[in-house]
């Protein structure tokens, strides 16, 4: 049954000579339901030595099927069967939004819409060059009430030739406002008289009018692959670097360190964990897309247990806001499998009463566990980034300004001498940013680069306290990260053994930096209201010292919320910047270098279009998130 429906769908649209050689392909599926259509499309591509580069596959549900039953539709086929189990590490926290699955390399992108029908239709931001469609089932009533303004919302996804396919019955109401909407059908199949009556539906978009899109944030048109240079190799700059490259680009990574991730992204050892609000607000709803893309870069690049580990995260709400009570033991996973300290910490947390390192900690405690969640080594992704082919890294190349020279920039070092030479520029640079802008404004004022309508970026410094372990006080660590005040990754794999890692601190780079000692005291009174148990048995530690300290200057903004976007107006703008993410750039980095990405290539969004306005570069400083 798989079988033959997408082949008449791929019949319908064309395919695969449609998408032969293309960059990339859209594909807009207007009912998820049991995820058969998909594996079938991506088995397609996979087996097609013609695929495009890309295949781009959107599709919208009230509510995505359980894994075990997207498994079980599955199973009578060996090769989607095999697809199936390659989606499912990613197949969870599928909440209403939109949500970017990373597949076969990270050629091909399911993009998963969850919610109602019309609402998710008029986010979409991009032209589909094939449509599914599927407005009903005859056991569910998913997506069944289609009207006038539901199929206009379907249009103003469609390109004249957009090809249209169905294989199950729709109405005569919704087939006359398809055609009212300027879809072309064709001509009605029946069966005999005795049987049902089928009608397999074909269609093309091709209105009699010109089309003309009254919508703000219209998509623009794909962006003719060539040449990239970035500015910077840190985290946000590598995974621009790497998002491109993926897509064809070739791009020249530069920066004033001799090795990537010279600056605050060679922190070495963070979380990616997402940020929880009562309202859900963006920049909550923003992190969660942002982790679920980090996560799948980490499993596809980085060696678990060694460059990163999915643990797991306590979010322990010391301040007292709404979270969940502290329940032991924590759900999710074997802790008695958990690489801890010692044997008989991991024997501890295995148990079902609660383990020492909670002592202290009150039973009411809020607390929030975050099952999707990682401690991971930034510069090692930054590396692993940068070694992808299509980029090349090039150190020591502080770039001074910028000179147009025809359909190229040329990037120039102090004295004048050209370091790179590309189409398109994006400034990675966090704080370096601002300054770079206003040169290159300076040398050339009538491009009109917006540097006042960027919001207000700002460095803020930040210590790491670490040591190696010391087997005296092993019992008092938690098996898996603790953040809340500040935070604790209590094993990372470091040259000579493993050490724990607290921190980090906060301090404006407007004032005179603290001495290291004051930062140390700092965490360590964090950790005291974190963990308490663990803040004593450390306490003797930190006196004695010496403890060791790693410390760098984040970027951020007024709001918190990263800068992704054109710095000028023009129909096709070859300056951007993507910065300003603080202390989150492992949740940030790769949604917004996917955004970005997305927007050259007229592709789908990674994330809702009205979630990802308020990243936009030129919104100025007025932009509000919610407290963190």
């Amino acid at each position: 049954m798989a079988e033959t429906t997408t082949a008449a769908l791929f019949a319908s649209c064309d395919l695969p000579q449609a998408w032969a050689g293309q960059n990339a392909w859209r594909i807009l599926e207007t009912r998820f339901g049991e995820g058969l259509r998909f594996l079938s499309t991506w088995r397609a591509w996979k087996n097609d030595p013609q695929r495009p580069r890309l295949l781009h596959y959107v599709s919208l549900t009230q509510a995505p099927p359980p894994l075990d039953e997207l498994l079980a539709c599955a199973a009578p086929y060996p090769e989607l069967l095999a697809l199936a189990h390659e989606l499912a590490p990613q197949w969870f926290g599928l909440l209403p939004g939109f949500h970017r699955l990373t597949l076969g390399g990270g050629r091909v992108l399911l993009t998963l819409c969850v919610g109602e029908l019309t609402t998710l239709l008029r986010q979409q931001q991009f032209i589909a060059d094939s449509v599914y469609l599927d407005p009903a089932h005859p056991d569910s009533t998913e997506f069944a009430a289609w009207d006038i303004w539901t199929v206009k919302a379907l249009a103003r996804c469609c390109r004249r030739g957009t090809g249209l396919a169905t294989t199950v019955d729709i109405s005569d109401d919704l087939r006359a406002d398809l055609t009212q909407c300027g879809f072309e059908m064709g001509a009605r199949q029946t069966e005999p008289a005795t049987g049902p009556r089928r009608d397999p539906l074909t269609g093309q978009f091709n209105p009699r009018w010109t089309i003309k899109t009254t919508r703000d944030a219209a998509p623009g048109r794909a962006v003719e692959v060539g040449s990239c240079a970035v500015i910077g190799a840190g985290l946000a700059g590598a995974s621009v670097a790497a998002a491109l490259a993926r897509r064809g680009w070739q791009v020249q990574v530069l920066d004033q360190g001799e090795a990537p991730a010279a600056g605050a992204s060679g922190l070495p050892v963070g979380l990616v964990v997402p940020h929880v609000s009562v309202d859900d607000c963006p920049l909550s709803r923003l992190s969660r897309s942002g982790v679920r893309l980090m996560l799948q870069q980490a499993r596809s690049l980085l060696q678990q247990g060694q460059d990163w580990d999915p643990t797991g995260t306590l979010e322990h709400r010391v301040d007292g806001t709404p979270g969940l009570p502290l329940t032991w033991p924590m759900p999710g996973r074997d802790w008695s499998q958990v690489s801890t300290p010692d044997t008989a910490s991991r024997q501890m947390t295995a148990g079902g009463s609660a383990p020492a390192w909670t002592h202290g900690m009150a039973a009411g405690d809020p607390a929030i566990w975050h099952a999707q969640a990682a401690w991971l080594k930034p510069a090692q992704l930054v590396r692993a980034w940068l070694s992808q082919a299509g980029i090349t890294f090039q150190g020591k190349a502080p770039v001074a300004t910028l000179r147009q020279n025809g359909n190229e920039w040329e990037l120039l070092d102090a004295q004048g001498e050209v370091l790179a030479r590309a189409n398109r520029v994006v400034f990675a640079n966090a704080g370096g940013a601002l300054p770079l802008l206003e040169a290159v404004q300076t040398a050339q004022p009538a491009l009109d680069i917006h540097v006042n309508q960027l919001p207000v970026m700002h460095g803020v410094r930040g210590q790491l306290s670490w040591a190696m372990h010391a087997r005296a006080i092993h019992s008092a660590f938690p098996p898996f990260p603790v953040n809340g005040a500040g935070s604790v990754v209590p094993v990372v794999p470091v040259d000579g053994g493993s050490a724990w890692f607290i921190g980090s601190s906060y301090q404006p780079d407007t004032k005179p930096a603290s001495p290291d000692e004051k930062n140390h005291a700092a965490n360590l009174g964090r950790l005291h209201k974190l963990i308490p148990t663990l803040g004593q048995a450390l306490a003797e530690q930190f006196a004695a010292g010496p403890i060791n300290a790693w410390k760098n200057t984040r970027c951020t903004t007024a709001d918190r919320l990263p800068v992704v976007g054109p710095l000028h107006e023009a129909d096709n703008p070859s300056l951007w910047i993507c910065a300003g993410m603080g202390s989150r750039g492992m949740s940030f980095s790769v949604l917004c270098a996917e955004l970005l990405a997305a927007r050259w290539g007229a592709e789908p969004l990674p994330i809702e279009a009205g979630l990802a306005q308020s990243l936009n570069a030129l919104r100025g400083s007025a932009a509000t998130a919610c407290d963190i």
